[in-house]
């Protein structure tokens, strides 16, 4: 059986994408080639015969497995993905079925792999390879040829092409990859254009039956695999089901490009590994080493930094189940491990004086800062029967003392139960995700992988939420579309109409307001206001959002609908 185990608990690995590509730099004959350095041969529209002049110039010198595999230890990875074929065709490891690899093809003529899975072994990282099964440049019958359609989506070899494709070099390279390095962690397949369900099938059973305990991420195809994968760099708004991992770059390449200097921050990178655990989900986070074997000094500071972080917070993050409460705070994220005497990590990314908490209904017996256990923190837990509402309140020291985020321990007693009604967050604002409502005729409309509402194109349907009023108040209500394609805006012009506290706001859903957040980078968010309501009095109350009119838009993806305190 594949080990689940160890994977669900080790919440962050090392993403490592490294091949012949990295020569290039995401240049081709002195000019710059747009997009990610590892697609340099598609994108600059490079031919097989001269693209494969790179693996002569590829020396890695300065390659060093243990530093490498002592950095991912130092950054607090667990796990160890790394390109063992590419897109292009070239494989970085020893290949008895193809003299088109690192050790036959190069003046290096050394297989790195093996030198990295020894290294794994002595720091007890587990050592995964990623694996292109379906794309594939240098085969004639592999996908994805630039000179065969504009569109890696589209399907350009005829199904015994790549039939052969499958049997000649994949499956022969992945039974080496699984017979000559020992135990390993996962394969790491990718973008399955044109392989069939039987195709992805076979993959996965050759993969356990060459080691059982071995995982096959979600990206072999059809719904197959052991755990499946979120869109690269794609932070879904709440908590998901089941088992999954967004890979994620530091910068905005996989493969080292030398014109990208986008680095993200230290910070920025940190709070995307909470965000993630708080979600359940693992955090694949990648370097791209330069043609010489050095991983750039950028990417070593940062996760050093990050390290720093998990050698006193660790406990928040590995082994950790995701925030019981569906909605993000505001001040920060929460992970939870529960028991007989559970604890709640609440990860402060603001430093508020007093952190609030509505609907933990567990009774606390304790509170302290995991930097430093030893002092306590006052805690006050209040009920209000009117609105039904259990609240938490801890108070912080003055001084925020482990930034950028810092870590609340909060001990309770008995199993976890949370009143999972959306009340006010510490600014006021109510937050009621896509993946909370009700949605009436539903139609083709479903709950896509980020948690947005995606396809709901049934006009006179609408979503609806029940949500907490602890007191009287005047609120914005903001309706924000979401993305479900990576950098694609979302649909607009739909018309809605907000039906709250007895009133009706209608309006146009617009691209006019953008949301500025490390999601929406990736996966843009606008929002629209679409009015003012007043709550009277304390309460339960409830909002539906009727879809009157598609406009332009062939459907509508609802992120969620933000009330917001005037």
């Amino acid at each position: 059986m594949p080990d689940m185990q160890w994977w669900r608990e080790a919440r962050f690995g090392m993403f490592i994408h490294w091949g012949i590509y990295a020569v290039a730099a995401g240049r081709w004959k002195g000019e710059f080639v747009p997009s990610l350095g590892e697609w340099v041969m598609y994108n600059g529209k490079i031919p097989v015969e001269e693209y494969e002049k790179l693996a002569g110039q590829f020396n890695p010198v300065k390659f060093d497995a243990e530093e490498w595999v002592s950095l991912a230890d130092r950054a607090g990875m667990r796990y160890l993905t790394i390109t063992a074929k590419h897109h292009d065709g070239f494989a970085m490891f020893d290949s008895p079925s193809s003299e088109y690899d690192i050790v036959d093809a190069t003046p290096y003529a050394h297989d790195v792999m093996a030198d990295l899975a020894e290294a794994c072994e002595r720091h007890g990282i587990k050592l995964c390879f990623y694996y292109s099964q379906a794309q594939d440049w240098h085969h004639p019958g592999g996908e994805g040829h630039w000179d065969r359609a504009d569109n890696w989506h589209t399907k350009t070899v005829a199904e015994e092409e790549f039939a052969a494709y499958l049997e000649e070099k994949a499956k022969p390279q992945v039974r080496e990859l699984l017979t000559q390095y020992g135990p390993i962690g996962l394969i790491w397949f990718d973008t399955p254009v044109a392989i069939n369900p039987e195709q992805s099938q076979s993959l996965v059973d050759l993969v356990h039956e060459l080691q059982p305990k071995c995982l096959v991420n979600g990206r072999v195809g059809n719904e197959k695999g052991d755990y499946s994968s979120l869109g690269d760099n794609q932070i879904p708004r709440g908590p998901v089901k089941g088992d999954w991992e967004t890979p994620a770059t530091i910068n905005d390449t996989w493969g080292f490009k030398v014109d990208d200097e986008n680095w993200k921050s230290t910070e920025t990178l940190l709070k995307l590994l909470v965000d993630l655990a708080s979600k359940g989900v693992n955090y694949l986070l990648n370097v791209g080493p330069t043609a010489e074997g050095i991983i750039p000094p950028e990417s070593v500071r940062r996760l050093e930094e990050i390290g720093a972080w998990m050698d006193v917070n660790g406990e928040a993050i590995y082994a950790t189940q995701p925030n019981p409460w569906p909605w993000e705070f505001e001040w920060g994220r929460v992970t939870v491990k529960p028991g007989p005497s559970g604890k709640l990590f609440l990860h402060m990314y603001e430093w508020p004086g007093c952190v609030s908490i509505a609907g933990l209904c567990n009774t606390v017996t304790r509170a302290t800062l995991l930097s430093d256990p030893d002092a306590e923190l006052h805690v006050a837990q209040t009920y209000e029967p009117q609105a039904k509402l259990h609240m938490l309140s801890v108070d912080l020291p003055a001084e925020c003392p482990d930034e950028p985020v810092t870590v609340v321990q909060v001990e309770f007693e008995g199993e976890l139960e949370v009143d999972a009604t959306p009340a006010p967050q510490s600014s006021g604002a109510i937050v009621l995700p896509g993946y909370l409502g009700d949605l009436s005729a539903a139609g083709d409309a479903q709950i896509d992988r980020g948690g947005s509402v995606r396809g709901w194109s049934a006009t006179g349907s609408a979503l609806s939420w029940e949500f907490l009023v602890p007191e009287a108040a005047e609120c914005e209500v903001r309706a924000v579309l979401g993305s479900w394609a990576h950098r694609h805006d979302p649909q607009s012009g739909q018309t809605v109409t907000a039906q709250v506290a007895g009133e009706e706001l209608a309006g146009t859903l617009t691209l006019d307001e953008r949301v500025n957040t490390p999601r929406a980078q990736y996966f843009p968010e606008y929002t629209t206001t679409l009015g003012t309501v007043t709550f009277a009095e304390a309460g339960r109350q409830r909002l539906a959002l009727r879809l009157d009119a598609l406009g332009e838009a062939s459907e509508c993806t609802l992120a969620e609908v933000r009330l917001v305190p005037v």
